[in-house]
């Protein structure tokens, strides 16, 4: 028996998945298309400015709604962590009985499918590495259309901007295809690592109304860094610095790519980035617990990274991070990128 019952996440999730915006059946059709036409345009004006190439045969963008997103993403979570679960258990060498792992699963489930229910409406596109699986990138198309309304912006020119961005993502692990096994690797280590023991979780429930305020302050992770040893976050940093790495990339070659096909791109990043810092204060205190104020760190740190790198050495010289693990960015190397310069191209 699962340990988590990723069946009922989704059944969660898309009991409370927030409505779409409102669209008639024909402008819902119009935007499918429009949107997988974006992602077509976006594949060689990304292989020119980035440098690589998805390969020809790699399958188009699908477009999706917010229940099928929470589906594919419990999909891959449970392909992930599921394995990590199991190495955890047997670690512990303590098998719970049949009643209490099937009323934990569905309370581990719950939880998921509440997690992803709440990001479904957050994610404009997403390239699903997919552990187990097969990869897709995805684009979420009642998101797209929410978001172009928010911002007040040019639609067609916002979807181009998106699928510039998460086309960026597709060909980073395509690309380079041992990117993906790496990150799978390290994010279900990390997953094993950080499962607390006994004794260090009744520390932490002692200490939780202590620490809650932690949580919440400034350049927190979010609950990790409740449940974390310095050993365990120095670790975190190590996944962090590649994740900055890749969403600060694609942020570049998005931007990068804008002008030559995007009228209004410096428009849509001006009020794109207003909306990242502008949330209200509830919703803002939601995602620092959550360690999304950090997801947005990670695009601007991992940015001033990447233009810092390809000024320097230029864009075939910052291509040098993708020949293996040894040239990712170490985390200190994220704020200082002269010293990955120094480190790889001495």
């Amino acid at each position: 028996m699962a340990y988590v019952d990723w069946e009922f996440a989704k059944t969660t999730g898309r009991t409370l998945v927030p409505a779409g915006p409102v669209v008639s059946p024909a402008e819902a059709r119009a935007e499918v298309e429009a949107i997988r036409e974006a992602a077509r345009e976006a594949r060689q004006p990304v292989a020119d400015t980035a440098r690589m190439h998805t390969p020809p045969e790699a399958p188009a963008a699908l477009v999706v709604d917010r229940a099928t997103w929470i589906a594919v993403n419990a999909d891959s979570m449970a392909a992930l962590l599921d394995p990590a679960v199991e190495a955890i258990v047997s670690k512990r060498n303590v098998t719970p009985g049949p009643a209490a792992q099937a009323v934990g699963s569905k309370v581990t489930g719950a939880e998921a499918g509440a997690l992803l229910a709440f990001m479904s409406s957050k994610v404009l596109g997403q390239y699903d590495i997919a552990p187990g699986g097969t990869p897709a990138l995805l684009l979420v198309a009642p998101n797209l259309v929410a978001t172009a309304r928010e911002l007040n912006v040019d639609p067609d020119d916002f979807r181009r901007w998106v699928c510039m961005h998460e086309e960026t993502h597709r060909v980073q692990f395509t690309a380079n295809p041992w990117l993906r096994e790496h990150v799978i690797s390290q994010a279900r280590h990390l997953a094993i690592d950080l499962a607390p023991d006994q004794e260090r979780m009744q520390e932490i429930a002692s200490r939780f109304t202590e620490r809650l305020p932690e949580l919440f302050a400034e350049g927190s992770t979010g609950v990790a860094d409740l449940f974390t040893t310095p050993e365990q976050r120095e670790q975190l940093a190590r996944l962090t610095a590649v994740m900055s790495l890749l969403e600060g990339h694609a942020d570049v070659v998005m931007d990068d790519v804008g002008p030559a096909h995007i009228a209004s791109v410096a428009e849509i990043r001006r009020k794109f980035t207003a909306r990242r810092k502008g949330a209200g204060s509830a919703d803002r205190l939601l995602r620092r617990l959550l360690g999304l104020e950090a997801k947005m760190r990670q695009y601007r740190d991992g940015a001033v990274f990447v233009r810092a790198v390809q000024d320097e050495v230029g864009v075939d010289g910052f291509n040098a991070v993708w020949t293996s693990p040894d040239t990712l960015p170490q985390p200190r190397e994220i704020a200082d990128p002269a010293a990955w310069v120094r480190r790889v191209h001495a």
